[in-house]
């Protein structure tokens, strides 16, 4: 038998870990796993609205750039059809001139400007309330998290009060797992709450970037409607670029009476 052997043989065996995480759950009992898992379940929710947003967001700012064909038309009901069928663009153009063709059907006689003005109103406020579904999920999570935490520390710090009852004195093996249990919760709670806060103010951000863009958009197609195409942005064609402008000519009297370019 080696000496490695017999110096393990008589070593003492590691103390047990009895103050990690899953103990001091496993301390807590159903109270503790049940807060747990709705902190979990907050966490999953909150994640999974930001990238299923950012991925809507990043499709309606995509369909503004294809959006832009619709002037390069002939008339919006061509243009239109240069547009995705889902498109939220599309859709403001479809609604417009849907609005156009019903007006003449009204029996109580209506401004068509304010018709057609109610008529893209409602559109643009269909496709942002679609696009800011799902963020009051964020704003709750972000508000209650770190109380439902906080109802995991409360009840950690009243199961080492206990546990000091009992013991009939203050020892940290009596108090450690309950505190070690409490301050999880808060640091869980925490964890939760703060990423959904800087979710939701991000996408509402982003929400209203979109709304600007659908107002500006909806207000063109207003314009060219009342006004039987004769108002329209001009944009300019497709593979076209910039001409920079030309440096300011300024003649001056040169030594041999030639002209100087002022750069």
């Amino acid at each position: 038998m080696s000496i490695e052997m017999i110096l393990a043989a008589v070593a003492p065996a590691a103390p047990e870990n009895k103050f990690g995480f899953i103990e001091a759950m496993e301390q807590g009992g159903p109270i503790a796993w049940s807060i747990l898992a709705v902190l979990v379940i907050q966490s999953i929710g909150s994640f999974y609205i930001l990238f299923t947003k950012l991925f809507e967001q990043k499709k309606v700012m995509k369909q503004a750039e294809d959006a832009r064909a619709v002037w390069r038309s002939n008339g919006l009901s061509d243009g239109a059809k240069k547009l995705d069928k889902h498109s939220a663009y599309r859709q403001l153009v479809d609604d417009g001139l849907d609005a156009q063709r019903h007006h003449g059907d009204l029996k109580d006689p209506v401004e068509a400007h304010d018709w057609l003005h109610g008529a893209m109103s409602r559109s643009e406020e269909s496709i942002n309330d679609k696009l800011a579904s799902g963020l009051p999920f964020l704003a709750t999570v972000g508000a209650t998290a770190p109380f439902v935490g906080l109802l995991g520390t409360v009840v950690g710090i009243y199961r080492a009060l206990i546990a000091i009852g009992l013991a009939g004195q203050a020892s940290l093996d009596a108090v450690a797992g309950p505190v070690g249990e409490a301050l999880i919760m808060t640091a869980i709670g925490l964890f939760v709450a703060v990423p959904a806060v800087f979710a939701y103010n991000w996408l509402q951000s982003r929400n209203k970037t979109i709304a600007r863009s659908l107002s500006a958009f909806s207000n063109d197609v207003l314009g060219y409607i009342t006004s039987d195409g004769k108002v329209k942005p001009v944009v300019a064609p497709v593979g076209a670029t910039k001409v920079a402008p030309k440096a300011p000519v300024t003649k001056t009297a040169g030594q041999a009476g030639g002209t100087q370019v002022k750069k």
